[in-house]
Parts: structure tokens; sequence; C-alpha cells
């Protein structure tokens, strides 16, 4: 299947290729959502250099205390990078606003790929929908997929659970209980502005590091929260 999607931004714009044996390690990381105390105390545990590659799925921004601080650690080191989340989409089209942000950062923020990729895996903010070919996607489907139900939302059966195909797709923006990882996706987004943990995969050993939260931002109610589960491509447990 190809990586390459035809959205509604430039395609230069919406997807990068990277090459995987220009870094060492390789770690994607769950939705920061403004923590910008949670994120140092992942990148601290992980303790990148500048051989090793740090990727976010998106969704850097809004929610928690410190989002100019969160989009400041990610430019000021080179390798590290993020795909655009619906909440970055939101201030790019000023729907949402934070004060604190400049020209700048918005500009950061609107320079935001929509898919990073390397290897047989891409990175995203929402999912793919496996119903339909990747090309048919638009940005809105790359950063929102959740639900493969009609109504949407957080009613199952959803892509990652149903999902068989190739590229094996990293993503965050729906909040999981646990990680979550099978052969086809791995869900990185364990609610740290919620009190959960922030999460990271390491690509090169296959398993997940992650770190607690100094406190709790916002509260969520539990029916949000998805205990992921491998389901059959129809839904089915």
């Amino acid at each position: 299947m190809s990586l390459e999607l035809l959205l509604d931004t430039d395609l230069d714009a919406a997807h990068r290729r990277l090459d995987s044996d220009d870094w060492d390690d390789i770690y994607v990381v769950g939705d920061v959502h403004g923590c910008r105390a949670t994120l140092e105390r992942l990148l601290d545990s992980l303790a990148p250099d500048r051989n090793d590659l740090v990727v976010f799925v998106g969704d850097l921004v809004r929610k928690g205390p410190d989002s100019e601080g969160v989009i400041d650690v990610l430019r000021s080191r080179s390798n590290l990078l993020s795909v655009r989340g619906n909440n970055e989409q939101k201030l790019v089209d000023g729907r949402k606003s934070i004060d604190s942000l400049s020209d700048d950062d918005l500009a950061y923020l609107d320079s935001l790929p929509a898919v990073i990729s390397w290897d047989d895996v891409a990175v995203v903010h929402g999912g793919i929908d496996h119903r339909k070919p990747v090309a048919e996607h638009t940005l809105t489907d790359v950063l929102n997929t959740r639900s493969l139900a009609p109504e949407g939302g957080y009613e199952r059966p959803y892509w990652f659970e149903t999902r068989r195909e190739s590229p094996r797709i990293f993503f965050g923006h729906t909040v999981l209980a646990e990680p979550f990882a099978s052969d086809h996706a791995v869900g990185l987004d364990t609610g740290c502005v919620y009190g959960g943990r922030l999460t990271a995969y390491d690509y090169r050993d296959s398993a997940f590091r992650s770190v607690e939260p100094p406190e709790t931002y916002r509260s969520r109610s539990t029916d949000s929260i998805v205990e992921p589960r491998l389901a059959t491509p129809d839904g089915q447990p």
C-alpha cells in the first residue's frame, strides 16, 4: 500500500519520508497536550542523543499548562519531530487560540506534516480507515479517525483494533487505558494530561517506555478511556 496520501494540503508538507538507517534509536511518543514537565521527564528517561530520533504523534498542545514550553522543547532539537494533530489544526485554522503562542509558534505548527514514515511504518495522529484506499483519505480523516461505527466517537469497532494491513500505523488521539500494539497498529495516547502516563515506543527494541506525570491537569470520564483489545476485521472480539 502506498504511503503517499492525497490530502487537501500540499503533498510535500503532508508527508515526510525518513530513512531509518540515519538514526541509531527511534522512539515514537504519544500525545503531550502541553505537559512540558512530563515531556522532560520522559526525555530524561529515554536520554536520546543527536543520533537518535524521537517522533511525536501530534497533539503537542492544548489542555495542559505549557503548550508554549512543549513547542520550545521540540524546536530546540532537530531530532525531535512531530506530525500534526487535530489540536494543532484547530490553532492553525483559528478555531482555538492560546494567548502565549507567538506567530512563530503557529507557523511551526502549520509546518508539521500529516504523516511521517520510514521502513514499513507510518506515524499519524488519528488513524487510517482500512475500509477505503489510503489515497482517498483527507487531512481531516488522518487527524480524526477513531471509531468505525456510523456514529463515530468512542464506540466500537475502532480502526486500530480491526486493522490487518500494512503499513503499521503509530497513532495517538484515542485515549487508551494502556498502550496498544499489534502487527498493524501501535497506540500511544495514554492520557498524560488526564493523570495517565506519557508513553513512548522503542522502535528498535519493540518495547514501551513511559513515565508518570507530576500531576493531573484535566479530569476525564472513564467512558472515554478505551481498554484496547484486538478484534476481528468486522469488529468482533
